[in-house]
């Protein structure tokens, strides 16, 4: 999962190589931190919150899937 959340962010951004995805477990949940260069910031998280909102769903889907609660915070 983690790197699926960092193949998104990095086709979306103008700078990949600074696309960093950090991982914390919990028992029920699991998530997420996706830091991007100042300058990628809007790009990962939309007009209005669409694209943010857009890889959230995709990790929502997955997690009843897995049966697993996976949480994405983008980190200015």
């Amino acid at each position: 999962m983690k790197e699926l959340v960092a193949e998104i962010a990095k086709a979306l951004v103008d700078y990949p190589d600074q696309v960093v995805v950090n991982e914390i477990k919990g028992t029920q949940s699991t998530i997420f931190e996706l830091r991007v260069a100042k300058e990628d910031v809007g790009k990962v998280i939309g007009r209005k919150g669409k694209t943010a909102l857009a890889i959230r769903t995709i990790l929502f889907g997955v997690s009843a899937k897995m049966k697993n609660n996976y949480i994405l915070e983008i980190i200015e």
